[in-house]
């Protein structure tokens, strides 16, 4: 498994942070920590895929994650906590810029 992962945005949940199109590099094994942008797996909606968050609080079993759209509310709000698989580094287009 590569350490780097290229993920593209999907959905207007990250925004303004992030927009839909937005391309991301995520990193693997990467300590996270409240605040955070990162890619992970809701458990109790595994066909959702995965999705770009921000992590707000660690809890039992996963992370409880929120985007920063309110008025999105696809996340923890709604499916619990999620699984992170990787914390997002770089935001390498359109507009190159780190993230967090």
């Amino acid at each position: 498994m590569r350490k780097w992962w290229a993920v593209a945005v999907h959905g207007p949940s990250m925004a303004p942070t992030l927009r839909h199109g937005d391309a991301l590099l995520a990193r693997r094994g990467a300590r996270v920590r409240p605040g955070d942008v990162v890619i992970a797996r809701f458990s109790a909606r595994p066909e959702i895929g995965l999705v770009v968050k921000r992590a707000v609080r660690p809890e039992a079993g996963g992370w409880w994650l929120e985007g920063d759209n309110s008025l999105v509310t696809d996340d923890s709000r709604s499916y619990g906590v999620a699984v992170v698989e990787a914390r997002v580094m770089f935001c390498y287009w359109p507009r190159p810029r780190f993230i967090n």
